[in-house]
């Protein structure tokens, strides 16, 4: 088991100005958190950087390695699987490019250690639009995509599409993760809905998302049409449980 039961999990590919200051600045909050990298083969030297890093924060700071660019659902269900076996308690998906604050990460396990949530989502949509740097024609997409998702899931999540979502190890535990569908940012709707479909109570916390100031973009135009299609196959699956929403956490 895990002497400590945070974990920050963090894909990348070509991260390498970013990751060393993302690990810091995680490292450096209250917390006792811990970090797996999970890279997918950059060419850059990104996990070289992280090999560096791991002799200063020995047994806090964890590697895994792919072969190529496999996706970001795969990534994180790779680290999802780690956490478990590993022993943690309560597992965050986080970017590298600092579009999520860390200093927002307090707040997201508080609200699942101490505001009775399953999971809780860093949301950009919960107190109207909270999107920093990003140009008008990808805010209208984003924003869009979430009300469609809602209207069609009936979910009553604001932002669906959220990226930085702290997990508690019963839902993990709970979701048969190899049956997990969407592999791009799709992922995060798949995973959202199922949760909620299995009983699991949600709470958005409110958060700023900036866009990133290093390295380049992985959003991509199939990454939408793989969400947007598979919304609409989500709605006719078959769940066992209602879902619950609970109430935000400030």
């Amino acid at each position: 088991m895990a002497e400590n039961k945070r974990l920050v999990i963090i894909p990348t590919y070509n991260e390498i100005e970013n990751i060393e200051a993302i690990c810091r600045a995680v490292f450096s909050l209250d917390g006792n958190f811990s970090i797996l990298v999970i890279d997918d083969g950059s060419p850059d030297g990104t996990a070289a950087k992280v090999e560096e890093l791991q002799s200063e924060f020995a047994g806090r700071l964890h590697l895994l390695q792919r072969s190529g660019k496999l996706g970001l659902g795969t990534a994180y269900i790779t680290g999802f699987k780690w956490a478990l076996e590993h022993g943690f308690e309560h597992i965050c998906e986080m970017d590298a490019d600092f579009s999520h604050d860390p200093a927002d990460l307090p707040r997201l396990f508080e609200a699942c250690e101490q505001g009775g949530a399953d999971f809780s989502i860093g949301s950009r949509y919960k107190d109207g639009v909270s999107v920093v740097n990003w140009p008008i024609g990808r805010i209208i997409m984003s924003y869009y995509a979430s009300v469609y998702v809602r209207v069609v899931l009936h979910s009553g999540i604001m932002d669906s599409t959220a990226g930085y979502v702290c997990w508690s190890r019963r839902v993990l535990e709970s979701i048969d993760l190899d049956a997990v569908q969407m592999k791009g940012y799709g992922f995060q709707i798949e995973m959202k809905y199922t949760a909620l479909k299995l009983g699991f109570k949600v709470c958005e916390v409110p958060v700023i998302f900036v866009n990133r100031k290093q390295g380049t973009s992985k959003m991509s135009g199939s990454i939408f049409g793989e969400a947007f299609w598979g919304v609409l196959k989500l709605r006719f699956r078959k769940f066992k449980k209602n879902c619950y929403i609970c109430k935000n956490v400030d």
